[in-house]
């Protein structure tokens, strides 16, 4: 198995490395420091490509695959991972939620606006009281004639702010049941659909975070994705794509603390010589090298097999779990061996520690992987 670089991942690759010196850079610590979702950034990113990389070409998107999908995730979170995080969510839940349930009527309305990032997308399953027992949501939508009226909120939703729309997932039929929720396209200005408060976070925070809040939202059974009752099992399968978006995220911040780390200790010297030198350090960036090396496979390994159109539930989990949990250990070991200056905001290695816990948590916790790990291996 050999998973080199495609002529076409390199250049993606070389295209985000210059983006992120000339765009990213030098704004990304304050928009950190002020929590400022940068949608120009974005749009920028639009026009290269990067906000519709799945999306064939017929509909204004790159028409690439999970390859050069993960590669972009990849170098832009090495960059900064809110913007990471931010294109991922945009690619893989809202604009890959249609993409992959869509009719055509719908593919044709919103996908153009999304890959090109004239539009930014939003994707809404999470609750307060609900967190990971999604079947147990309280966001209701009730028929009305030929409209659905939703009543109930949602939290944690990237974009819920700035995005122009959003899938949201809401429940129809009883609660619990798996077959009682319903996937809805809501655009921003429908009466009865705002967003609540934005989240003060610990990490990746020019990534918008907020709540959505619906009162009487009167929605077009037109805006629905796919038939009633199917909405919690579209996102499972929306969610196993999202899953190696979050392992590619969590791959570009080990990389990065990785990288800074590699260099810092290769100029740092003490007792005469470079910190790189001592066992004590060169030990750590064996375990750390080694481990991404690891998460890597992982990740482009489900990455080849999405492509390939197989069933990724469990390779999906695996890459998530296992590249996650080694960005948040890396970027920890980015932290001690920087020493002092590893905890102030001069050097990058903090903010690469603050940015990696999210990876453990968003899209499904370490816990849950390790449930759909062992129920697909339990079988």
């Amino acid at each position: 198995m050999e998973f080199n670089y495609t002529e076409n991942q390199r250049m993606i690759a070389d295209m985000i490395r210059d983006f992120g010196v000339k765009h990213i850079k030098p704004k990304m610590m304050e928009w950190d420091e002020s929590q400022e979702f940068p949608v120009e950034v974005f749009k920028k990113l639009g026009e290269l490509g990067l906000m519709g990389v799945l999306v064939p070409t017929e509909y204004g998107g790159s028409g690439f695959g999970y390859l050069e999908y993960v590669t972009a995730i990849a170098e832009l979170s090495k960059i900064d991972g809110s913007i990471g995080l931010s294109m991922a969510a945009h690619n893989s839940l809202c604009t890959g939620h249609i993409l992959q349930f869509g009719n055509e009527a719908q593919k044709k309305q919103y996908l153009p606006k999304l890959a090109t990032a004239e539009w930014i997308g939003a994707w809404g399953l999470t609750e307060p009281n609900t967190g990971s027992d999604a079947g147990n949501m309280r966001t209701v939508a009730v028929q009305d004639g030929d409209y659905w009226v939703i009543n109930g909120a949602k939290n944690f939703i990237t974009h819920g702010k700035s995005g122009n729309v959003a899938v949201v997932i809401v429940r129809t039929g009883d609660v619990g049941d798996s077959h009682g929720m319903t996937a809805f396209i809501i655009e921003k200005g429908t009466p009865g659909f705002s967003a609540g408060r934005k989240e003060d976070k610990l990490g990746m925070r020019a990534s918008e975070t907020t709540e959505l809040i619906f009162e009487d939202c009167r929605v077009h059974k037109d805006q629905m994705l796919g038939k009633v009752g199917e909405g919690f099992i579209q996102a499972m399968k929306v969610l196993d794509g999202g899953r190696i978006s979050i392992a590619a995220l969590s791959l570009g911040i080990a990389q990065g603390a990785f990288e800074a780390a590699l260099a810092y200790s290769q100029e740092r010297s003490q007792f005469n010589k470079p910190i790189s030198s001592f066992q004590g350090i060169s030990f750590k960036l064996a375990d750390m090298a080694t481990e991404i090396e690891a998460a890597s496979l992982l990740t482009y390994q489900a990455a080849d097999m999405k492509n390939r159109g197989l069933n990724v539930n469990k390779e999906s989990a695996m890459a998530k779990l296992y590249a996650s949990e080694v960005s948040v250990r890396v970027a920890n070991e980015g932290v001690q061996i920087f020493g002092g200056y590893g905890f102030t905001k001069d050097y990058p290695a903090e903010k690469y520690y603050r940015d990696a816990k999210l990876c453990t948590i968003g899209e499904g916790t370490s816990e849950i992987q390790k449930l759909v790990i062992s129920r697909a291996i339990l079988k």
